[in-house]
């Protein structure tokens, strides 16, 4: 007798890092039902998977009640906008998928007795006064800021999660994603990695907010899913930091760019916006100990290869 196959059902499964995800459960025998209303997501990214039998594609929006027949064993919610470009052009959305997607998504895993997973994000510690950021301390968020719509409704989603694992007794856990990048970012997406790749590639000059010292960790797509798969499969309940500990200036990543991709471009300089945050690096001692793990990728490779992709779709010249 053939053993069932474990069913993951992945919100937001059609941007960036959701694809990714899809990916690597059906490369570990699992089948797939990605939900997403393309509001970021773009079809693009799970066209190569659209013929694989254990892969389905459901478009709704997971702030409306969401149904979903027959087992279902693990629930990640992904489903956001996830750059400053889309969550102040998609304030409300924001708002309403943290919350009410969060509630709905949660309903669906105690429902099926599924493993839920949510991606929080390392703009739960806000502009923060501790650095390193651990997952201990509470950030220092501006809640009526811009950036609010986004912080808040991770934080909200943080807490419900939480109690729907005190009160229901949900199996959950909750992971924070510091700046992840990699093929299948939309190069309008807002976010410093794609836009200095958008400004090199076409030698226009590279934007620098500020004076260019805040700092930014990045981490390659491949190493944060390896991370969301073990985290799935352990028995840690979370939050656990998972992100890339080298930090950069913003300056020096422009310049890194400039540097791999031999453009013309030079470096130009515009305010800072509003609660930007001025440093951002994990400490991910926690995720080490309890997941064993750690990414493996340089930024100078991951780069390469992010570049490639971009260049792949047509960017530049």
């Amino acid at each position: 007798m053939a053993t069932r196959k474990k069913v993951a059902v992945i919100t937001g499964g059609a941007g960036f890092l959701g694809s990714h995800l899809s990916d690597r459960f059906l490369a570990e025998g699992c089948r797939v039902i990605c939900v997403d209303n393309l509001i970021t997501g773009n079809l693009n990214n799970i066209k190569h998977l659209r013929k694989n039998k254990d892969f389905s594609f459901k478009r709704h929006d997971v702030s409306k009640k969401i149904s979903i027949p027959g087992t279902v064993d693990y629930v990640l919610h992904f489903a956001s906008p996830a750059s400053p470009v889309d969550y102040l052009e998609y304030p409300i959305q924001t708002l309403k998928v943290g919350a009410l997607g969060t509630h709905n998504t949660l309903g669906l895993a105690k429902l099926k007795k599924a493993r839920y997973l949510l991606a929080s994000t390392s703009e739960v510690y806000g502009d923060p006064q501790i650095h390193p950021q651990k997952e201990d301390y509470w950030g220092h968020v501006n809640p009526i800021g811009p950036r609010g719509v986004y912080d808040e409704a991770k934080r909200f989603a943080e807490a419900m999660t939480m109690a729907y694992r005190r009160y229901h007794k949900v199996d959950s856990k909750i992971i924070r994603i510091f700046n992840t990048y990699g093929p299948r970012m939309r190069i309008k997406d807002g976010r410093v990695v794609p836009n200095f790749i958008d400004q090199a590639l076409n030698d226009k000059n590279l934007t620098v907010y500020g004076n260019g010292k805040q700092t930014r960790s990045f981490c390659y797509y491949s190493d944060l899913v390896e991370g969301i798969y073990r985290m799935i499969r352990s028995k840690h309940s979370g939050p656990v930091n998972l992100g890339n500990p080298d930090e950069f200036t913003i300056l020096q990543f422009a310049k890194l760019v400039i540097k791999m991709t031999d453009t013309r471009s030079k470096i130009v300089y515009k305010p800072l916006p509003v609660d930007d945050p001025k440093t951002r690096q994990p400490n991910i001692s926690l995720a080490k100990r309890v997941l064993k793990w750690q990414p493996k990728v340089k930024l100078e490779q991951g780069l390469r290869e992010t570049l490639a992709w971009f260049q792949g779709q047509g960017i530049g010249k």
